[in-house]
């Protein structure tokens, strides 16, 4: 039996212990390749198969940023509308005087969030390349990435919160990490009338046949579902969530940053609506292509794009997801549009050669750098 070079790098990577188990998939036009191997936990229990379930964390993103532009395509909202419109918590921002400023030296904001400032991650409120800030430090006690969402607070509680937190920036002026993709969701749900999961499944996860993608997994799924894990100081993995466990039900804060759980083949489908110019497999338009464009476009300065080393590695940022512009690597292709997880994900697809790249581990990262399991990943695949 011939084995292909995708599943040499994950079961090189599985029989290291890098992983327990890991689902791969490549799909080029109507030609897919899935690879699954390990197991669904490290104790052996099941073998990891296609419909496994993982929690897909940051590769949530670009999911939640469909959403806000069906609300734009719809006229509800407009990307130049202040923000505060939906989200008056946000209505007077105030910024740290130098990025480097207590927390308490702050002054009023230039103007605005806008709605494209969320979805381009420059609204003034995130994770920079220095996370002893004074004004990153001060987010994180909100944005405490180190519970699960079950223990946030519900999320009119959390962006009241939130706003007592300065900026580091100005509106527009600098691409900071995460918080933005959350208020998205929050202003999904506000402008929408309906809650995050409902507006997803309703309009996202139903019309695609994304029968898995939720912010919960049902008893009759958990047979399906990975347990989570995280390396350990003495190289070992650290069991940090079961099936049974934080996805039981619906968390008090769905996140529309990382709250999703998914398989590889529903993340698939999803890609192909992008590639699709946003009409759906039974002919339905979701996105127009107008706003499947602006996703998948780089909004960056160069600028903006050096500051933002740590996180995007030089290259750009489209609506929820990285946009390759400069090949720095074999896989990046410019124009390559997608994200990675901190749970151990990653997604992308090329636009101009209708590729699409999956992978779903259950390790999480441990830092914002890709691992290299990721990065052997995506070059087996480019």
């Amino acid at each position: 039996m011939t084995v292909s070079p995708l599943q040499a790098t994950l079961r090189r990577h599985v029989d290291g212990g890098t992983v327990p188990g890991a689902v791969g998939l490549v799909a080029r036009g109507g030609d897919v390749e899935v690879v699954t191997v390990g197991d669904l936990d490290a104790e052996g229990s099941a073998p990891m198969t296609r419909e496994s379930i993982f929690r897909i964390a940051s590769i949530t993103k670009p999911v939640t940023a469909a959403a806000v532009l069906m609300l734009v395509d719809e006229g509800l909202i407009g990307l130049a509308d202040p923000v505060a419109e939906w989200l008056p918590e946000l209505a007077k921002p105030v910024v740290v005087r130098t990025p480097t400023s207590p927390v308490d030296d702050v002054v009023p904001a230039d103007r605005p969030v806008t709605v494209e400032d969320l979805l381009s991650f420059r609204a003034g409120w995130g994770l920079p390349d220095d996370f002893a800030l004074p004004a990153a430090r001060a987010l994180f006690a909100v944005q405490d990435h180190s519970r699960p969402f079950q223990d946030w607070p519900d999320p009119d509680t959390w962006l009241g919160l939130l706003a007592q937190v300065p900026m580091l920036h100005q509106p527009g002026e600098a691409w900071l990490y995460g918080t933005s993709s959350d208020l998205q969701g929050i202003l999904v749900a506000r402008v929408s009338g309906r809650t995050l999961p409902d507006f997803l499944a309703e309009r996202i996860f139903e019309p695609l046949g994304m029968r898995d993608t939720a912010f919960e997994v049902p008893a009759s799924k958990r047979d399906r579902f990975t347990s989570s894990y995280a390396p350990a100081e003495d190289g070992r993995l650290r069991r940090t969530d079961t099936p049974d466990g934080d996805f039981d039900r619906l968390p008090r804060f769905p996140s529309g940053g990382g709250g999703l759980v998914s398989t590889a083949d529903d993340w698939l489908a999803f890609a192909r609506l992008l590639l699709n110019a946003g009409v759906a497999p039974d002919g339905r338009r979701l996105l127009s292509a107008t706003s499947v464009s602006r996703m998948t476009t780089n909004h960056l300065t160069a600028a903006q794009r050096e500051r933002a080393t740590l996180f995007l590695e030089g290259q750009g940022w489209g609506y929820g997801g990285q946009v390759d512009v400069t090949p720095a690597d074999p896989w990046n292709v410019p124009g390559r549009y997608g994200w990675v997880g901190g749970t151990g994900t990653t997604a992308h697809l090329v636009p101009a050669t209708g590729t699409v790249t999956v992978l779903l581990t259950q390790v999480a990262m441990t830092g914002p750098t890709p691992n290299p399991l990721m990065r052997d990943f995506w070059r087996v695949t480019a």
